[in-house]
């Protein structure tokens, strides 16, 4: 019943896009092509409660590739990646180094990151076949995890319409390539996959609604079905902006997922930005009932509960995230473009039962000239009922073309 409530919705969107015709010639098309470069050195020292070394990985990840002009609507995006160990002290996960704790990066490896032909002759629409990444909303559902040096896409077919208050993506895929590498058992995920994406701009906000079917062969207890609501907006009033949130998700069982699943999500989030200043309150509920939590694969996870990714799997008890942010972004008269400094103070507690799992604290100072980003972040969380003690600490140096 669900799938073919994904499969209608899946219709609606695609249907009824007028054909445009576009002629350039193949010398038109060479010289549109852009060429793409996106080079990341970083250090991560994790230091962890249970472990007697700390982690300390020194990883590089550089991605280059083309994206050629449009020949009769059509383009080609090539993309390759290549990852480097230059500091082995840390778990890959595949490494073997499991006298440290995890940071979840790849080893040395070079692989195609992105391969896909890019059709808009549909007005207004953009076709995509082939390998790509994809990022939904707040990524909260579907993210590219653009955190980690291996990003995650995603194998299939994508249409992405977009008209003057209503947009729409539809997605199909038939595998994952995840943040682990190609080395992992758990580098890349098969199956059906369907996702639908479609948002509404008001006065008030934009309302998204969205579906999302994901049948995974190597993870029956990751197959759901989950379809909710996204409300996003902002006042002004005067020289103040006011924010707002909110979102609900009902989740099931899908494909050989054996597990009774009956789960629900629920954000809220309130704050202001004034002048260079953001502040905001927010509430985060994964439910769970003993058995199994909401879940949220396909997600960009670091970005949610604490950058100490203490929660990428939900609890079987659930998570609620209660949470203060603070971001500054002063004016620039220095050496850089732009810095950015952001605040988080995280406090966990479980949905079923009364256990409380820790609270956790976030800082993070990014600075930008002309191609080249620089960034420090810190994480430390102190357990209570739930995981242990860990710090957690990163610099950065990003350049892109």
């Amino acid at each position: 019943m669900n799938r073919n409530r994904l499969c209608l919705l899946a219709t609606l969107v695609i249907g009824g896009s007028p054909v445009t015709h576009a002629a350039e010639t193949f010398g038109e098309a060479v010289d549109e092509t852009k060429f793409l470069m996106n080079w990341r050195v970083r250090s991560e020292t994790v230091d962890q409660t249970g472990f007697a070394l700390d982690a300390e990985a020194l990883t590089s990840r550089i991605r280059f590739g083309f994206e050629s002009g449009a020949l009769a609507g059509t383009k080609i995006l090539a993309e390759a990646a290549a990852t480097s160990e230059l500091s082995s002290e840390y778990n890959s996960t595949t490494n073997g180094q499991t006298q440290y704790p995890v940071v979840a990066d790849p080893g040395d490896f070079i692989g195609v990151n992105r391969f896909a032909v890019i059709n808009n002759s549909l007005e207004k629409t953009i076709l995509t076949l082939g390998r790509q990444r994809l990022s939904l909303d707040d990524t909260r559902f579907v993210g590219n995890v653009a955190w980690r040096q291996n990003e995650q896409t995603l194998d299939g077919l994508i249409s992405q319409s977009t008209g003057e208050k209503l947009s729409a993506t539809l997605a199909y895929a038939t595998q994952v390539n995840r943040v682990f590498g190609p080395e992992s058992p758990q580098g890349r995920w098969h199956g059906d996959i369907l996702l639908v994406n479609v948002a509404r701009t008001f006065s008030f906000g934009k309302l998204t609604a969205f579906g999302y079917g994901l049948e995974i062969d190597e993870s029956a207890a990751s197959s759901t079905d989950t379809f909710g609501l996204r409300l996003a907006g902002s006042r002004a009033f005067g020289d103040t902006t006011l924010l707002y949130t909110a979102s609900y998700a009902e989740q099931t069982e899908a494909g050989m997922n054996s597990i009774d699943v009956d789960e629900s999500y629920s954000f809220l989030e309130a704050g202001f930005t004034r002048g260079k200043y953001t502040t905001a309150v927010g509430y985060e509920l994964l439910s769970g009932d003993g058995t199994i939590g909401f879940s949220t694969p396909l997600a960009t996870l670091h970005a949610f509960q604490g950058w100490a990714d203490k929660f990428l799997t939900t609890p079987v008890n659930g998570v609620a995230d209660s949470y203060l942010r603070f971001a500054y972004q002063p004016a620039m008269n220095g050496p850089f473009d732009a810095v950015n400094f952001a605040a988080w103070y995280h406090l966990f507690d479980a949905d079923f039962g009364s256990t409380e799992y820790g609270d956790e604290i976030n800082f993070s100072v990014s600075a930008r000239v002309e191609k080249i980003t620089l960034l420090l972040k810190y994480a430390a969380y102190e357990a209570e009922g739930l995981f242990t003690d860990t710090d957690k600490v990163w610099f950065s140096m990003e350049y892109a073309f």
